[in-house]
């Protein structure tokens, strides 16, 4: 999946289904999520912040705040679930979601 914002968007928020290798979506009754977001290559986190449920039926969202889109590179991203019995899954299970903050012209 790769996800597009201009420099300094807070809109639209990057929304995601989120779904096991066998295309099954994941169960998030009783569950809580949070989003994580590092320049592509790096291992520091820029974003580590809570994501909302959208549906428990897996459709997941993150809500761009002031700062977050300020600038203008190649991110990686993943959401992360803790469940309710408190085990921890990262989607998606290979990979990442790739984010471009791309230029604004002002």
């Amino acid at each position: 999946m790769t996800f597009s914002i201009k420099k300094d968007s807070t809109s639209p928020a990057l929304r995601a289904t989120l779904q096991y290798d066998d295309c099954s979506v994941v169960n998030l009754t009783n569950a809580s999520v949070r989003f994580h977001m590092r320049r592509f290559g790096q291992t520091a986190t820029v974003i580590d912040a809570a994501a909302t449920i959208v549906s428990v039926g897996g459709v997941v969202e993150y809500r761009w705040v002031a700062g977050n889109t300020a600038n203008i590179d190649s991110y990686e991203a993943e959401f992360e679930v803790t469940y309710a019995d408190n085990t921890v899954e990262k989607f998606p299970s290979s990979g990442f979601i790739s984010v471009e903050v791309t230029e604004a012209i002002a």
